[in-house]
């Protein structure tokens, strides 16, 4: 009897033991321990590619997007032929501004060169792209701006004599790459479109 006695308080000792480790390993199983899930950006969907030619009693002509709109910059500090080519849906913009060289070619490629390089301090990389197009007379740099930087696109356009064209890519945006970043690009094609119809008048 004594020995079944002991069998007894054995198996309900280990009975005991084997029920409080299952509980012990199911109330770790059920910790819920929370993953967050990584930002996401909404879906861009862009309009298709098509242009128009910008016409004006300006010394040039290009091709713009036709979902972009022309605007006659006039705040205090503008000039003539100074325009910007407005994206309301994308809040942003090409702003465009136009100079008459008077023996000062130099100093307007530095101003741009300062406006792009500016932007080193939060700029990833700032690459620079020659723009030649001897049979037109169009001649300058594009600098692809990379990183959290205001402007993304800046570039200019001479003819090395008399005229002085140049543009920068904005947004109505904090800047951030990662959401930007296929808004940029898109935006950067119509700016090599604009560069490659430029023609001046």
């Amino acid at each position: 009897m004594q020995k079944e006695v002991y069998i007894y308080n054995c198996l309900q000792y280990i009975l005991t033991r084997l029920l409080i480790l299952i509980l012990i390993l199911l109330l770790s199983a059920c910790k819920n321990e929370y993953t967050p899930r990584p930002k996401g950006y909404f879906r861009i969907d862009f309009p298709e590619k098509k242009y128009q030619e910008y016409k004006s009693d300006c010394p040039y002509t290009f091709e713009y997007p036709v979902y972009g709109v022309i605007v006659e910059y006039n705040r205090y500090n503008s000039e003539p032929c100074w325009i910007d080519i407005e994206f309301p849906k994308n809040k942003g913009k090409i702003h465009i501004t136009y100079k008459t060289l008077n023996n000062n070619l130099a100093r307007h490629i530095e101003d741009i060169r300062t406006l792009a390089y500016k932007h080193l301090i939060k700029a990833d990389d700032i690459i620079e792209n020659q723009i030649i197009f001897p049979e037109r007379k169009v001649f300058g740099l594009l600098y692809n701006i990379e990183g959290n930087t205001a402007s993304s696109v800046n570039f200019f356009i001479t003819d090395s004599i008399e005229n002085f064209f140049s543009g920068a890519l904005y947004f109505y945006v904090k800047p951030n790459k990662d959401s930007l970043d296929p808004v940029i690009s898109f935006f950067k094609k119509d700016i090599e479109h604009l560069i490659e119809t430029f023609k001046w008048n």
